[in-house]
């Protein structure tokens, strides 16, 4: 008998197929990671946690930065970024926008370190474990002489 063998199925064209929110998102996000392998491979001397790519405003992309030191760097790529920002689109990106964006330079805040306060029992608390342990059950008491032992080593 005659075995037939099915191709798998594309999950790409479940979203170009459909005309809803989240194909609105994949095909944005797709365009947005080619462009951005685009900037990377033009300016491959800048660290991708330097930039990442902003906002599309109608024919301008915005490349929002850490500091100005990488928004001078983008400026002198600017107009080969540009360039091929157009070729990939068809013409619909032609101009690029470079925005500094200090709030991602900020580093996470630490937290200082408490210090714990030492755990110590006194030589009276001591002596009063002990005399509970006089009148507890056998398997209490020897707990608690241990505790009470231990207390009077940490001294």
């Amino acid at each position: 008998m005659y075995r037939k063998t099915k191709q798998p199925v594309d999950l790409s064209s479940l979203f170009d197929s459909s005309k809803g929110t989240l194909a609105q998102i994949a095909s944005k996000t797709n365009s947005l990671a080619c462009l951005s392998d685009i900037v990377s491979d033009i300016c491959p001397d800048i660290p991708l946690d330097a930039w990442h790519l902003g906002n599309i405003k109608e024919d301008t992309i915005v490349i929002e930065v850490k500091s100005s030191v990488w928004s001078q760097r983008f400026q002198f790529e600017r107009f080969q970024i540009a360039q091929a920002f157009s070729q990939q689109t068809h013409g619909k990106i032609s101009k690029v926008e470079i925005s500094v964006m200090p709030f991602l330079n900020k580093a996470p805040v630490k937290k200082p370190e408490v210090e714990k306060p030492q755990k110590q029992m006194s030589k009276q608390s001591a002596s009063e474990l002990i005399e509970v342990a006089k009148n507890a059950p056998d398997g209490l008491k020897q707990k608690l002489e241990r505790l009470a032992a231990h207390a009077n080593k940490s001294k």
